[in-house]
């Protein structure tokens, strides 16, 4: 069967929800691909006073992606950099810590009930998309303690997972990216990218890889990974030598942080089956349009995802699993504390690039 089907799954999981300063959207679905290995999180109640979403793009295999689904805002919630009010350190944290954790026997124990054809805790038949329900989002402490058994020295995953989230905080949005998966704003029907694609051949990215031993071959990592930063594949995270944050790949994620205001018509989160289709303007564009006869924002992002569904598999663009979140602000935005510095968000000129 290999990487494509025969043809596209392109029944979608959707959903929509909305608290009283937003509302979003989402829907995912596998298309071409032989299996889905994206995952996403939508919590809109994180705590009072706010909201968490992310979405996952897996590769190798779908279980990364689900792990940091489940856990990864738990993480942000119980950092203690977060209860002082340091949002963006938290996220930072937080990825590398998915890292931690995906090690060692509790890891492995982890890591092998999600990778089931049928997940034992939700019942979600493998195939579609996998994510939390909002009260699994309680706040539970970090009670991630060693285990002893056959697999201790398990050193993680070889799958990887890219993730892009976005922590909305009264007027503050954060943004952490580690991967091809994106994070757009559309201020005045502007798109604005909010996170960087971290593909080998930038320069920071070479750099750092070359430096940690390893190879850049038609831009993919050691000949294989087409990504500069991921949680996860572990394969290439095994010099000793080095912290985490130098290794070949990395999960370290770019933080962005953007004072939102009135002039903030959407946000949006998706995986590259989106990018390698459409630019950060055209898919502003597009969105705009179909808003003005949609309502339901979940429908939306569906329209999105069968416009950019391929009608077959030779060129590879449009053959991704596809997963988009579409966040509306309601008006006005108000704040209820100081805002901490923010950076003004600049005009994307981005194009779109080949698929993993």
């Amino acid at each position: 069967m290999g990487i494509y089907l025969s043809s596209p799954k392109t029944d979608k999981f959707s959903e929509d929800g909305e608290n009283d300063k937003l509302r979003y959207g989402l829907s995912s679905m596998q298309g071409w691909r032989a299996s889905m290995e994206d995952a996403h999180a939508a919590i809109l109640n994180l705590d009072d006073n706010t909201s968490f979403l992310g979405v996952y793009d897996g590769h190798g295999g779908k279980v990364v992606s689900k792990f940091c689904a489940k856990y990864l805002h738990q993480q942000v919630l119980s950092n203690e950099a977060y209860a002082a009010g340091d949002v963006g350190t938290s996220l930072q944290r937080s990825f590398f810590r998915m890292d931690e954790m995906m090690q060692g026997q509790r890891g492995w124990r982890e890591l092998a009930v999600l990778g089931d054809k049928i997940n034992k805790f939700s019942g979600m038949i493998e195939g579609l998309i996998w994510s939390p329900r909002s009260g699994d989002s309680a706040n539970k402490p970090d009670a991630w303690d060693f285990e002893e058994g056959p697999h201790s020295d398990f050193p993680g995953p070889n799958p990887g997972s890219t993730a892009c989230v976005a922590v909305i905080r009264h007027k503050q949005l954060f943004v952490a990216n580690a991967g091809d998966s994106r994070c757009v704003i559309s201020r005045k029907g502007q798109a604005y990218n909010l996170s960087r694609d971290h593909k080998p051949e930038l320069e920071a990215e070479k750099e750092r890889i070359l430096k940690a031993g390893g190879f850049i071959h038609a831009g993919r990592v050691n000949g294989s990974l087409n990504l500069a930063r991921a949680i996860g594949d572990m394969e290439f995270k095994q010099n000793k030598n080095l912290p985490s944050e130098r290794q070949m790949v990395t999960a370290s994620p770019d933080i962005n942080t953007v004072e939102l205001c009135d002039d903030d018509d959407f946000l949006v989160l998706a995986c590259d089956g989106i990018w390698d289709c459409m630019t950060s303007q055209q898919l502003v564009d597009f969105l705009h349009e179909q808003m003005n006869s949609e309502t339901k924002l979940s429908v939306v992002c569906e329209k999105v995802l069968d416009r950019c569904l391929a009608p077959n598999t030779a060129g590879g663009e449009g053959c991704d699993n596809m997963t988009m979140i579409l966040v509306q602000f309601k008006k006005p935005l108000q704040s209820t504390e100081p805002t901490p510095s923010a950076t003004e968000p600049e005009p994307s000129h981005d194009e779109p690039s080949s698929s993993k």
